[in-house]
């Protein structure tokens, strides 16, 4: 379809953060001209976009969209008690089928608060790549992987579920993979030696969970003598393209193997502030010229999956953390959001509104009370947003949710059957 967006204040990088108004015009998945169209463009149809402010769609790095049932379900625990005593027991006990319809809720959320592409380290074949398809979504889906080696038969299970996901996945624009190694404690020596290989010889890279907690360090201190980045670099494992979830308690050392390996942070503020882990040093590793970008985590660990509270708090943290109102300004949070996840994901053409990017696109409405006056349309978006201005959004040139009403998903239907899924697991 061709598309016209007029009237909108538009949010450009050229290269820092330029708000102009504009029209933005789209063919088919693509953006094709910001300003005047091109000579014999002919929009199917125009969205008058007075009063609202249009941006890039939000990317979430780092979730887990079937744990959307664990929302308020174990919380204020400490981690290891969070995780191995409640949530990895409830785990367990769902079924794929369950898995889609938590999957499917969180989209719903997403798509809501502005997220157009998102991650997902999940464990219910098939049921993430249904889920993102039947939403619209964009995702970059693993399957999380454990076991010693990849001869072992947890590994060996799990990766041939990764790769026949992936082969029944070819061809979809939307759609792309990761290898997801869990963690240095649930992955042994020499599954974490080979898999950077696998994900070398697909074309993909790979995502993993670093350093959320303390008891990681500590472990990893005993067992190999050293951090566990430290302890991955001494086993090559950066060759391969990476994307570290968390990197709460890492030292200088191990932001400059970061750095000089390429490898993105995913930070993870309100989850790691839940759970009393603690902050990601974000303006150290930005110093250092690590791609930081943001995720939620899990609902069961955030309890949102809002990448605008994500970009807020991680403006405000390091600003009293540091005490300094200038360390993380609002470009910063904004580029976290966008440009720097699109990086991480590598998937270079979404992230900013520029001809020839894909149309992943939202806008948003600025007459909210609470937005006005719009002294300073940046400002207004880190720091009075909350993701329910969200009106609109448009993923590879389609309209997946139109004046905030989800066109794409049956909102009542997931909520009754997630309802279901909760009073027989959980109660």
């Amino acid at each position: 379809m061709r598309l016209t967006i007029k009237n909108a204040r538009v949010l450009l990088w050229e290269p820092h953060c330029q708000i102009r108004e504009k029209d933005v015009h789209i063919d088919g998945s693509l953006i094709s001209q910001v300003g005047k169209a091109e000579e014999g463009f002919e929009a199917q149809r125009v969205i008058d976009a007075q009063g609202k402010l249009l941006m890039p769609g939000l990317i979430n790095c780092h979730g887990h969209a079937y744990m959307s049932l664990f929302r308020n379900y174990a919380d204020d625990l400490p981690f290891d008690d969070w995780l191995f005593k409640k949530i990895m027991p409830a785990e367990d006990a769902m079924k794929s089928e369950d898995a889609y319809w938590c999957n499917l809720l969180s989209c719903l959320e997403m798509i809501k608060t502005g997220t157009t592409c998102y991650t997902d380290m999940q464990m219910f074949k098939h049921m993430s790549v249904r889920s993102a398809r039947e939403s619209g979504m964009r995702a970059v889906i693993s399957r999380g992987l454990v076991g010693d080696s990849p001869q072992d038969q947890a590994a060996r299970t799990r990766l041939d579920e990764a790769f026949e996901e992936m082969d029944a996945a070819a061809g979809e624009s939307r759609i792309s993979f990761m290898l997801g190694p869990h963690a240095i404690y649930t992955c042994g020596e020499a599954l974490l030696k080979e898999l950077p290989d696998m994900a070398l010889e697909r074309g993909i890279g790979q995502q993993i969970h670093i350093l959320e907690g303390k008891t990681e360090l500590e472990d990893s201190l005993k067992n190999h003598g050293c951090s566990s980045i430290k302890y991955l670099e001494s086993l090559d494992f950066f060759r391969a393209p990476t994307l570290a979830a968390h990197c709460v308690h890492i030292d200088q050392e191990d932001i400059e193997i970061l750095a000089r390996r390429g490898v993105s942070v995913a930070s993870n503020p309100m989850s790691n502030m839940k759970l009393g882990n603690g902050f990601a040093p974000v303006p150290r590793l930005l110093q250092a010229g690590v791609n930081v970008c943001l995720g939620t985590d899990s609902a069961a660990s955030n309890n949102a999956l809002n990448m605008f509270r994500e970009m807020s708090m991680v403006s405000y943290i390091h600003k009293g953390l540091e005490q300094d109102a200038l360390c993380m300004n609002a470009e910063e949070a904004l580029r976290c959001g966008t440009l720097r996840g699109a990086r991480a994901l590598g998937l270079e053409t979404i992230g900013a509104i520029r001809a020839g990017m894909k149309a992943d696109l939202i806008l948003i409405d600025m007459d909210r009370p609470w937005m006005q006056p719009v002294n300073n349309p940046l400002f207004s978006l880190i720091y009075s947003a909350n993701g329910t201005e969200v009106d609109t959004v448009i993923i590879d040139g389609e309209i997946i949710m139109e004046k905030g009403r989800v066109l794409s998903l049956d909102e009542e239907k997931i909520r009754g059957e997630v309802e279901s899924i909760r009073k027989r697991l959980l109660v």
